[in-house]
């Protein structure tokens, strides 16, 4: 379990803008499950899912630079919620897989040809003996203007997408589990998008940002 605690060059809790976002939560008074739904509601609602800024170079992956942005995609928002997990003694860990989005995604279809987010970051967290899954990407009002509810993490039941949207509309459907890896596996995350987005490689071979 300590492989799931440590500070990665990634996941790099040690650096003062992580320990500054973290330090409200640093007290007895809160329970482990207590602390952890409250960073996952912090991580979900301080920085705006954006889905369209992308970036291909190590360091734009680090949580400690991720905290300084106020939006970012859904790898980033587990970076954080990891790294926070991680500072305050809670084991964390990304967990990658492939989803369809069926609301609000004409532009993802008009630039990149499809609507399938992959990969599609979350994170599993161990509370009272048990690895629990945990989706902080979408913020409450971008939910509220998709007229879906914001999905909640009581810190005891898993939490992975919203199936529906209010009326009854298709919202997000699971379409594969690239499974759990130990720290951020850049690498893998790269040769998966070069894979499923052919107009991105050009991108990613020469590590520019993109904003779709």
């Amino acid at each position: 379990m300590k492989k799931y605690l440590a500070a990665t060059y990634y996941f790099d809790y040690n650096e003062g803008a992580i320990q500054e976002a973290i330090s409200e939560f640093k007290t007895d008074e809160l329970s482990e499950v207590e602390k952890a739904v409250a960073c996952y509601l912090k991580v979900r609602d301080t920085w705006r899912y954006n889905g369209y800024k992308l970036y291909f170079t190590k360091e734009r992956f680090k949580a400690s630079v991720i905290v300084k942005e106020k939006d970012a995609h859904c790898i980033d928002k587990s970076t954080l919620l990891i790294t926070f997990l991680r500072g305050l003694g809670i084991p964390a860990r990304i967990h990658l897989g492939k989803v369809k989005n069926h609301i609000a995604v004409e532009k993802l279809i008009e630039k990149l040809g499809t609507n399938e987010l992959s990969p599609h970051g979350m994170v599993d967290v161990f509370l009272n003996g048990k690895w629990l899954k945990a989706s902080p990407a979408f913020n409450a009002t971008l939910c509220e203007r998709c007229n879906v509810a914001p999905l909640d993490f009581d810190g005891l039941n898993d939490s992975v997408f919203q199936e529906y949207n209010r009326d009854g509309q298709e919202f997000m459907e699971y379409l594969e589990d690239y499974g759990h890896f130990e720290d951020l596996p850049f690498d893998f995350i790269l040769n998966n998008m070069k894979t499923e987005y052919p107009k991105l490689v050009k991108f990613i071979d020469e590590g520019k940002s993109l904003t779709l």
